[in-house]
């Protein structure tokens, strides 16, 4: 098995995304290629089939691997709660919180595992693309760094350099990165990648040229155009251009200080007839024609946030004048009467009112509900899954939203109904066109129209056409060599 890494200048460099592309076009060349980013911070996360937790952009990778996502693709998840701490997620499973120091005193055992799961892969594929986190030379953390040159070194493997030129500096980034990184790991460098370039390329004709004199021996593979049109998903879920989506009739998306799955907005935005907002203060809310409140990570402080912001008001009068409401997952336990963490086991401890919109009531227990269910809508079937803490007993008599089938094919309801105020726990729920117009229907959106293509489907697509992006646009050959193409 050969190594391949994808490290960045600075985080939100791009990984993500050519770690996927590269994913796609080695798949593309007959290789058996599998991701893995053995240490990753996100609130945004995916169910394996197993009922484990990894990074939804590592299951973005195996989807574009043709893989099943697995626990093996990121053994190691932080799911930030707060400033100062996080869920740990070990193997895809919840270990409960750790702040930072502890987490740190944790770094020789966890490594440990991190190696057995890296050594685990040598059989298993011919290239393990890892992607990296962050800087590969913060200096003050390469000693405890479990993301970047460490895997590198452990499996002899190389790595290429993203820098984001849209920031700005991308000299400094790439002649920065190369002079403070270790000379042994600079031998494993295969090349810097210049990424996100608007306009016109023929402007920036020779970077090499500028490049060589503060970064001798570092080659530049190329210049990758920004193509907004091939952005399967962000790893933390939203990126700046992000924020307003489409041109239609506006459905409002709370944009909580913990947010988490952000990524079940991104189903709507090839629809018309329709544009996705995310707010954060009252004024943005009035015009919107649905409100959909997300998932956070920590439901007790944003729940908190809503009331003092005035914001849970204004989503309860907004239901009022009729306005749908939607919430998934700790957007739904938000919309009940009450949600109580004793013991702040998924974020802040408290007991806090709700917004009384839904006949149901929420209490935290330590064991995390992980799995995947089948859901159905409209003659439509697809897979959506459950990542949450929270029990939430619905009050007899409350409608369900609709009926999921379990792994072991058991059905059973799901969700809750009250007027035009839905809730559900289901991530993934609007990847089916049905779930979208219905949404639409309830709004009174007549101008909407679902994009012909399923969401999944148009996945595929994505993932070929960044393969073909990264072949047209960089020079490849140092990579062919290296893995034997």
């Amino acid at each position: 098995m050969k190594a391949l890494s994808v490290l960045g200048t600075s985080s939100s460099a791009g990984k993500s995304w050519m770690a996927t592309a590269l994913c796609a076009w080695l798949r593309r060349q007959g290789v058996r290629v599998a991701p893995c980013k053995t240490q990753n911070m996100s609130n945004n996360a995916w169910v394996t089939l197993e009922g484990g937790e990894i990074g939804r952009a590592q299951a973005v990778q195996a989807e574009a691997c043709g893989l099943r996502p697995t626990a093996e693709m990121n053994p190691i998840l932080l799911k930030p709660t707060g400033p100062h701490g996080s869920q740990l997620v070990l193997c895809g499973q919840a270990r409960g919180h750790l702040e930072a120091q502890a987490y740190y005193r944790e770094i020789d055992r966890l490594w440990r595992v991190v190696a057995g799961v890296l050594d685990g892969w040598r059989d298993r594929c011919d290239v393990l693309v890892l992607e990296g986190a962050g800087s590969p030379v913060e200096l003050n953390l390469m000693s405890r760094d479990l993301a970047n040159l460490r895997p590198v070194r452990h499996l002899d493997g190389r790595w290429v350099l993203v820098g984001d030129i849209d920031r700005g500096g991308i000299y400094a980034q790439l002649a920065g990165t190369w002079a403070l990184m270790p000379q042994e790991d600079r031998a494993r460098g295969l090349g810097a990648i210049i990424n996100r370039f608007r306009g016109d390329i023929a402007l920036f004709p020779d970077p090499q040229a500028w490049l060589t004199p503060h970064a001798p021996g570092f080659n530049v593979l190329g210049t990758v155009p920004l193509r907004p049109d091939l952005q399967p998903e962000e790893e933390d879920g939203l990126k700046p251009g992000d924020e307003v989506r489409g041109t239609g009739a506006p459905i409002a998306w709370l944009r909580f200080p913990h947010a988490a799955n952000l990524s079940d907005c991104q189903p709507w935005w090839d629809d018309t007839g329709v544009s996705t907002r995310w707010v954060a203060n009252v004024g943005e809310l009035a015009a919107a024609r649905a409100i959909v409140l997300p998932g956070t990570k920590n439901t007790v402080a944003d729940l908190n946030w809503l009331h003092a912001t005035g914001l849970g008001a204004a989503i309860v009068a907004a239901a009022e004048r009729g306005v749908p409401v939607i919430g998934i997952c700790g957007g739904y336990q938000i919309l009940g009467r009450r949600v109580s963490d004793p013991q702040g086991v998924a974020g802040d401890a408290g007991d806090v009112p709700g917004l009384g919109l839904l006949p149901t009531t929420t209490t935290f227990e330590s064991q995390k509900i992980v799995r995947q269910v089948t859901a159905t809508c409209g003659g439509e079937s697809w897979m959506a899954y459950e990542i949450h803490m929270g029990r939430t007993q619905i009050d007899a008599g409350a409608m369900p939203l609709q009926e999921v089938c379990d792994a072991d094919g058991s059905v059973r309801p799901e969700g809750v109904r009250c007027g035009k105020v839905w809730g559900t726990y289901l991530h993934g729920w609007f990847e089916a066109a049905a779930v979208r117009r219905r949404v639409a229907e309830l709004a009174g959106i007549t101008s909407y129209a679902a994009h012909p293509v399923p969401w999944a489907q148009r996945r595929l697509a994505i993932y070929d056409a960044m393969a073909e992006h990264i072949e047209r646009h960089l020079n490849l050959e140092p990579v062919r060599r290296y893995l034997g193409l």
